[in-house]
């Protein structure tokens, strides 16, 4: 039997075809690549933020299949002309937060290997992309660090609020480890004038005859990537240890530890405050992902989840995304993982 299809039929078939094929383009699920990945909830929709391009940005409803969305930035801040001429707009480690029907997100500008380092911030009143509304505007550089200078790195910015409703800013990569600032209550993208409180809260052992103006290395001052999370009356502090960036010969893991007062001391399971190389691993590598780390924690819908990201062993080292719930036991987050 000859079976003839009208033109029109066939063709709409393959348009149909071809839309299919652009959305599992568009949309991943179990091998969203990603570096140093943040993430926030409006409207029952998922965004997540990480290292990119003017800031890579995807979309999911269910935390599984992202759709890629166009950068924040489609070329590079005005203000990186003058601190770093050489910038070609690959942001690295943002964070997002929203307040008072207000979304910032905070990025990192830096020289790889360097601490000539700027945390820059930017605004927005939605994030849904086809809000009329939409449009980020950004406010130059809220702290910045200078070789020579300063014996930090202003980079991988969190933002947290303590108990009074106070914003701070916890930054920090390698050199003398993990700082926090206090922000203005009324103004997020400048820091407090009064005090101008600077405080160093977790730090990794460094030789004591490495000049403290060096980065450190893998055996001497490796932490960074700060993440605040409030849980049980307690400020849990994420960070991560060793080498990152390094695809299968990473060495990242994530540990924690937890004060009473956002500007610490913070403690780890055995009592050991982090500022003297404390904490307590939360995840490393296994047999699927070489190591993970730069994560985030976030309580969606009643559950809470730490997002990160890992080197996929059979993927070449990529950078993948990794979420997974947090079970709490004795009070200390942990993952199956």
């Amino acid at each position: 039997m000859s079976l003839r299809l009208p033109v029109q039929w066939i063709i709409l078939f393959l348009f149909t075809l071809l839309l299919g094929f652009i959305s599992l383009a568009n949309a991943q699920s179990k091998n969203t690549r990603v570096h140093d990945p943040v993430m926030i909830q409006q409207n029952g929709t998922y965004y997540l933020f990480s290292t990119g391009r003017g800031i890579s940005v995807q979309s999911s409803d269910n935390l599984k299949d992202w759709t890629r969305e166009k950068p924040v930035f489609e070329s590079a801040p005005g203000w990186t002309s003058k601190t770093h001429p050489n910038f070609r707009n690959h942001i690295w480690a943002p964070d997002i937060a929203e307040h008072n029907g207000t979304y910032y997100l905070y990025y990192s500008i830096s020289n790889f290997g360097t601490n000539n380092s700027a945390i820059g911030v930017a605004t927005n009143q939605t994030l849904d992309p086809n809000a009329p509304n939409f449009e980020w505007k950004d406010h130059g550089f809220v702290v910045r660090s200078v070789p020579g200078r300063d014996m930090w790195n202003a980079i991988d910015p969190n933002l947290t609020f303590d108990n009074s409703g106070t914003p701070w800013l916890t930054f920090g990569s390698y050199w003398l480890g993990i700082k926090i600032v206090k922000l203005k209550k009324d103004d997020l993208t400048e820091i407090a004038s009064s005090p101008k409180s600077w405080q160093t809260i977790a730090s990794r052992h460094r030789y004591w005859k490495l000049d403290e103006r060096d980065a450190g290395n893998s055996s001497n001052g490796d932490i960074e990537a700060p993440f605040i999370f409030k849980k049980y009356n307690y400020y849990y502090l994420f960070a991560s240890w060793d080498q990152c960036c390094s695809g299968n010969e990473s060495t990242y893991k994530i540990v924690v530890g937890r004060s009473k007062d956002i500007t610490g001391p913070y403690f780890d399971r055995a009592g050991k405050k982090m500022i003297h190389g404390g904490g307590s691993l939360v995840a490393k590598g296994n047999d699927q992902w070489t190591a993970v780390g730069h994560n985030a924690a976030y309580t969606f819908d009643g559950t809470d989840y730490l997002v990160f990201h890992g080197y996929d062993k059979s993927d070449e080292g990529n950078s993948k995304l990794i979420i997974k719930e947090i079970n709490w036991q004795d009070g200390w987050p942990t993952i199956d993982f």
